[in-house]
């Protein structure tokens, strides 16, 4: 028993197995080999290491936006001049990654709480009857009274009065001014696996070169400051028709980086989509087409709480940074090679099945591959 021990620890220590190998002369077999041998070696070149980059590990960005409106916008509603400015038109003015910019709206002024009747078709009566007391109706503008007004036929209501009357919305825009606002967007990401922090403010971007570029594809790609109306014509809407109801437009700013080469070729693309707003182009949700809100500038008048309420139509940016950045590493470099050679063992699978089960002589190449042994035979020669 100790010597069988110690062969055998011998035997694992000290020797080497190697499988046996059949050299086959078969030009068919032959070829079949080689050419899948070479469409594992185009995949892991064209696919692994050239597309897919699987030399390099990857990391994606941590970003921050800052943004900026600029410009000023014109009204003349009957006879009544006003200048509106970014304090009037940008919401929300903090400068963050998502806001919306005024293009149209329907106003009512002098807003005060009281008892007033319900605008025609919103809750319409014939009797008190109709106009269930302190009840409320989705769509209707506060709590009814239950009294139904004779003159418009609809119920009085517990609400700010007069009530918003949005039923139609002025066209063309008043605001159509804003297709000449400008857009600064201020842009930083920072990849913490590689420890590269870069700016939209690339090299070559300074105070003198903002002053006086805008934005275009061709000739300033580059350039942080974008005009609204170029934005909205690169989305692929129509300005008049999107600043009528409103609608939504992504920004996105792409940093695909190969830290290969030198940082300061890691640069920022801008890319334009429109996202909904065009019930005539692009938009298919006609239930509910465009973007809008309300809001109100309360005051006080003769010691009575007023207010001026706003139904805004705006044109909505969201700007959405993705980002990938690339470097070379050891590791999945030896992981990608490695593999491809594992695949490279496709080739003799193949080639085995051919040989073994598919060709005339796949008896011959059987005896030749495999060694066979007769266990009975062996016992009797033991004895």
């Amino acid at each position: 028993m100790k010597s069988q021990i110690t062969n055998a620890l011998s035997d694992f220590f000290f020797e080497y197995e190697t499988p046996r190998q059949v050299l086959v002369r078969n030009r068919r077999v032959g070829v079949v080999c080689r050419l899948i041998q070479l469409g594992v070696l185009a995949y892991i070149i064209g696919w692994v290491f050239i597309y897919e980059k699987g030399y390099q590990s990857s990391d994606t960005a941590v970003s921050s936006v800052f943004s900026k409106m600029k410009g000023v916008g014109y009204t003349n509603v009957t006879g009544t001049e006003r200048i509106w400015d970014v304090a009037d038109y940008v919401f929300p003015p903090q400068g963050d990654s998502s806001f919306v910019v005024m293009t149209n709206y329907i106003i009512t002024e002098g807003q005060k709480m009281g008892n007033c009747p319900e605008l025609p078709g919103k809750h319409n009566c014939s009797s008190d009857a109709d106009c269930e007391g302190g009840s409320f109706k989705r769509t209707g503008h506060g709590q009814m009274t239950g009294k139904c007004v004779n003159t418009t036929k609809t119920c009085e209501v517990l609400a700010w009065c007069p009530v918003e009357d949005d039923n139609n919305i002025p066209d063309p825009p008043l605001l159509m001014s804003a297709e000449n606002y400008t857009l600064f967007i201020k842009n930083s990401v920072t990849f913490p696996l590689f420890e590269v922090t870069r700016s939209n403010l690339v090299e070559g971007i300074d105070n003198n070169y903002i002053s006086k570029c805008l934005y275009d594809q061709e000739d300033s790609p580059l350039c942080p400051i974008f005009k609204l109306g170029d934005i909205v014509k690169m989305s692929g809407f129509n300005f008049e028709t999107i600043a009528k109801v409103g609608g939504a437009i992504g920004i996105v700013i792409d940093w695909t980086c190969n830290l290969d080469f030198n940082v300061k070729h890691c640069k920022p693309m801008y890319n334009f989509h429109g996202l909904y707003g065009n019930p005539d182009e692009k938009d298919k949700a006609r239930a509910s087409v465009g973007y809008n809100f309300r809001f109100a500038k309360h005051y006080m008048e003769d010691k009575v709480q007023q207010r001026t309420l706003l139904k805004v139509f705006g044109i909505r940016i969201d700007i959405i940074v993705q980002s990938l950045a690339r470097k070379f590493d050891i590791i999945p470099t030896l992981t990608a090679i490695g593999s491809g050679v594992g695949i490279f063992g496709v080739a003799t699978v193949v080639c085995d099945l051919v040989l073994l089960y598919l060709l005339p002589k796949r008896e011959f190449y059987k005896n030749m591959k495999f060694k066979y042994t007769d266990t009975q035979t062996q016992v009797k020669h033991s004895l």
